[in-house]
């Protein structure tokens, strides 16, 4: 018998749409320490030992994102967040990885970047 939390949908990943679904799933999982899954040139994952991963699929159309936004340009639907302890260093790294920092920064403790692709993520230490 099926009961309402049968019915509950349960997230288990992310999807970003990628031009190369295989060199941005690489990007995140060297960033995330995060397993990759390349399932094929149209599809690939990232996961966690435990919890929700991301996923990245082919979209051959892709265009960036513009962050901030700008009129007559593809906009961000989303973006990712991640708590880091130490800012500069988590910068640093991600930078090394391929990301760019954006050209407008809401504040200190927090630092939008962009990945390969273009999608903004954010990296910002723990709230007190």
């Amino acid at each position: 018998m099926n009961t309402d939390a049968d019915a509950v949908p349960r997230l288990v990943a992310t999807v970003l749409d990628s031009p190369d679904p295989i060199v941005l799933a690489r990007f995140y999982g060297a960033l995330l320490g995060w397993t990759v899954f390349e399932d094929d040139t149209t599809w690939a994952r990232v996961r966690p030992d435990v919890g929700p991963g991301l996923s990245m699929q082919l979209e051959p159309n892709y265009r960036r994102p513009v962050w901030p936004t700008e009129d007559d340009a593809p906009g961000m639907m989303l973006h990712l967040d991640f708590v880091v302890e130490d800012l500069p260093s988590a910068v640093a790294r991600a930078e090394a990885l391929g990301a760019r920092q954006a050209t407008w920064q809401p504040n200190d403790d927090v630092r939008v970047l962009i990945d390969p692709d273009g999608h903004p993520f954010c990296l910002f230490l723990p709230t007190a």
